[in-house]
């Protein structure tokens, strides 16, 4: 059973957010914490919330389990670009350049590893 977590509308970029995630994917969720408990990234707080939520999501759909014992690993993570703000920033003989403030949604998928798959 595979569990899933969003996080819609992010404000950071989408490329500062795809150097933290690239980090953690294909790992075991106990080294994918670890890893982004100590990487010096703001995003990687967002992404350490979002594998916890995760986590829990397959808590709840696989009841008496426990993560530990089901090897519990980050099948897909990917980073696709969110909404951006436009904004005007002041710029030399009265004109403006455009600021573009860019947000990101980033889609987690927790799988477990010892799945007894039975095709009829």
């Amino acid at each position: 059973m595979e569990a899933v977590a969003k996080l819609n509308n992010c404000p950071t970029s989408p490329r500062k957010m795809r150097l933290v995630v690239d980090l953690i994917r294909g790992e075991r969720v106990e080294k994918a914490l670890s890893i982004l408990k100590f990487t010096n990234k703001e995003a990687a707080i967002k992404v350490e919330k979002l594998l916890l939520s995760a986590i829990k999501n397959w808590e709840a759909k696989n009841e008496g389990a426990r993560p530990e014992e089901s090897q519990l690993f980050v099948k897909t993570i990917m980073v696709d670009g969110g909404r951006q703000l436009k904004r005007l920033r002041p710029a030399p003989q009265g004109r403006g350049y455009r600021i573009r403030k860019r947000s990101n949604h980033v889609t987690l998928i927790v799988d477990s590893k010892n799945t007894e798959t039975t095709q009829n």
